[in-house]
Parts: C-alpha cells; structure tokens; sequence
C-alpha cells in the first residue's frame, strides 16, 4: 500500500488489518498526512477480501492517540481555505471510519484524548490498559465539537456522562471509563497485544456475512427511527440465510468439527 508518510502504517497477518498510529514524539498526535493515509488504508482494507477484522493502534507506550498534531496548525490550518482542505481530508478518514463493514477494535494504552478519543469511539470495541487516560479537553482550548463526535459518546455512556466530560474537561482513568462503557475490557500492558489478537482472530474465524449484517443492525438502531433502513438489514440477514457459510456451518456442527467460512 502506497502511502505519503511513514506516521502511519498498515500491515496485515491472519486476516487482521492491523494501522498503527506511529508518532510516538508527539504522542501519536494526529497530523494530516496521518489523517490522509488513514482514509487510504480503511478504504484499501474494507476492499480486501482477506481481511475480516481491522485492529487500531498508537506506536509506543505513551499514547494510542492524544489528539490533534496543533505543531501543524499554523501551516496546515494557518487560514479559512487552508482549514477547509484539512477539514475535507480528515472528512474522508472520519468517512471511511464509519463505512468500514467489518469490525474494528481500538487497542488503548496511555493517553487517549481529544481527537483520539473520537478515532476510539468509531471502533466497535475497546481494549485498554489500567494505566490508560480518557478526556477531551475543548472547553479548556475554547474548541467547538462536532454533533457526529458527541453523538457517538452518547450513545456509549449516555447524555449526562457525556455532559460532565465535555463541561469539566477532565481526565478519566480507566477504571472509570471501564465502569461508563466507554472501552469494553481493561487489561495490563503485559496482556493487550496478545488478548487483542486472541479476540481479533476469535472474529476473524467467525462468518463474514453474519457479522457484517450484525454490526449493519446494531449501527442502524443507534439512528433515529425515521432513518433506519430495515430493509438493507432484511436483506443482509436474508443473505446469510442463502450463503455457503451457512451450509458450511451446519455441516461443521454435525460434524463436530470447527467451519471454514470464506465470507460467500
């Protein structure tokens, strides 16, 4: 995969698209090469047949991502016209973040905070270590946030726990963020690398098809009533119903052996 920065990298191995935030000096505070070749990399791996589940991750031990790279700022968001072409880029990345079909899992440690908090949230699951901190911090810069960003922080902690991270600004450890569902396991740092792959390869085994139309539903009852299409959701579901892995999963538990599925 070509990509115009080293900042960030993409690899994959048994099926897991692995992206790894690699800005360590600042934290893995996100640039806009960064944001550019994140776009590149979700749209390549929602494209590749051989990848069925996407793991995110910050290079070192400091940070899976602490926000914005503001170093940048003054040269990539000096101005309106300079604003609104780093707006379209990290657009197309927050895009494919929401488009990906197949499920994607945030591997935390450290600092997760402000814009790498919202890249969080748009994963399906969150692993984090007991050392790791949570926040976004806007009121303290005077930032607005968007409704996309909060909406999703709603739907995981609910509006009054939303309110007291936006309005205090403060930090959360991860034992609190554990107890709001805002991640999903806490883990030490000895254990993440290889409980996010156990997890990761646990998905990567299980049918395509039924998974994809899974995470369709779930992200369908997060709209408002008025926007779900119901319809594309009976199809999906209609769809596993007629596919190959079906079959291959009946017969594997008569069996009594484990099913191959191919996504088919």
């Amino acid at each position: 995969m070509k990509l115009n920065t080293t900042k960030i990298l993409a690899d994959i191995e048994d099926g897991i698209g692995w992206i790894t935030f690699n800005n360590p000096e600042r934290r893995n505070a996100i640039s806009l090469e960064m944001w550019e070749g994140l776009g590149t990399i979700l749209e390549s791996f929602q494209k590749d047949k051989h990848v069925r589940v996407v793991v995110m991750k910050g290079a070192g031990d400091k940070a899976f991502v602490s926000g914005a790279d503001i170093s940048e700022f003054d040269s990539k968001r000096g101005n309106a016209e300079q604003k609104k072409q780093y707006g379209e880029v990290a657009a197309n990345a927050n895009r494919w973040l929401g488009k990906l079909d197949k499920p994607l899992i945030a591997m935390i440690q450290g600092y997760c905070i402000g814009g790498g908090l919202a890249t969080a949230l748009s994963a399906d699951v969150r692993f984090a270590t007991v050392d790791s901190t949570f926040g976004i911090p806007a009121a303290k810069l005077g930032l607005g946030y968007d409704y996309g960003g909060l909406k999703a922080l709603c739907n995981l902690v609910g509006p009054s726990r939303a309110k007291d991270i936006m309005f205090s600004a403060r930090f959360l450890d991860a034992d609190e963020a554990l107890r709001i569902g805002l991640i999903n396991f806490l883990v030490t740092r000895q254990e993440l690398e290889q409980q996010v792959r156990d997890y990761a390869a646990l998905i990567a085994n299980n049918a395509p098809l039924t998974i994809k139309a899974a995470k369709a539903a779930v992200n369908e009852a997060m709209k408002d009533s008025g926007k779900r299409d119901l319809e594309a959701i009976n199809t999906m579901v209609n769809a596993c119903f007629d596919s190959e892995d079906y079959k291959e999963g009946r017969k594997a538990f008569m069996d009594k052996r484990k099913p191959v599925f191919t996504g088919r």
